[in-house]
C-alpha cells in the first residue's frame, strides 16, 4: 500500500509545481518518497540511540531548515495524507529497533507530504520545459534526493 494514492499525488504535484503525472509514474514516485521517509526514520533511530532513548521522538528526525520550510509549504497546499496510510506503509518495511513516539507519528503525514513537494520541485527544476513527467526526470530526481536526503 502506497503512502498516497494517485488522485492525491496528481493534485499535489499540480499544486506544488504545476506538473502532470501519469498513473504509471505514481508507483515510481511513491517508492522513492517512501524510501526517503524510511531513510529519515533510520537516521532518527540512530539519533534516539545516541541520546540514550529507546523511543524515536520528533526531535530525532533529521529535518533541515529547507525540509522544515517545505513542510510549511505542504500545509499551505491544503492537501492531506492520512496518518493511517503512512503507518500502514511502515508495517511493510523492516521494523525499526525503537517505536515511534505519538508526536512523531502525528507528524509523519506532513513529513511525507514535504518529501513529495521536494520531489515535485526538483522535477520542476530538472525539466523546466515540460509539465509532463517522464522516467528520465524521475531517475534524475531520485539521484538528487539520494545525494541530499
Amino acid at each position: 500500500m502506497a503512502v498516497v494514492g494517485f488522485t492525491k499525488l496528481e493534485a499535489l504535484f499540480r499544486k506544488a509545481a504545476s506538473l502532470d503525472i501519469k498513473k504509471g509514474h505514481a508507483k515510481d514516485i511513491t517508492d522513492i518518497v517512501e524510501k526517503k521517509l524510511v531513510d529519515l526514520l533510520i537516521a532518527a533511530e540512530r539519533n534516539a540511540n545516541m541520546n540514550g532513548r529507546d523511543v524515536i521522538m520528533e526531535s530525532d528526525m533529521p529535518i533541515t531548515k529547507g525540509l522544515q520550510e517545505t513542510i510549511i509549504a505542504f500545509k499551505k497546499l491544503e492537501e492531506e495524507i492520512d496518518v493511517k496510510d503512512v503507518l500502514d506503509f511502515l508495517t511493510t518495511v523492516p521494523p525499526l529497533k525503537y517505536p515511534l513516539a505519538a508526536d512523531l507519528e502525528a507528524k509523519l503525514p506532513e513529513i511525507t507530504g514535504a518529501l513529495l513537494v521536494v520531489m515535485a520541485k526538483i522535477m520542476e527544476k530538472v525539466d523546466s520545459n515540460d509539465r509532463a513527467i517522464d522516467h528520465a526526470t524521475i531517475s534524475k530526481t531520485k539521484a538528487i534526493m539520494d545525494l541530499t536526503l
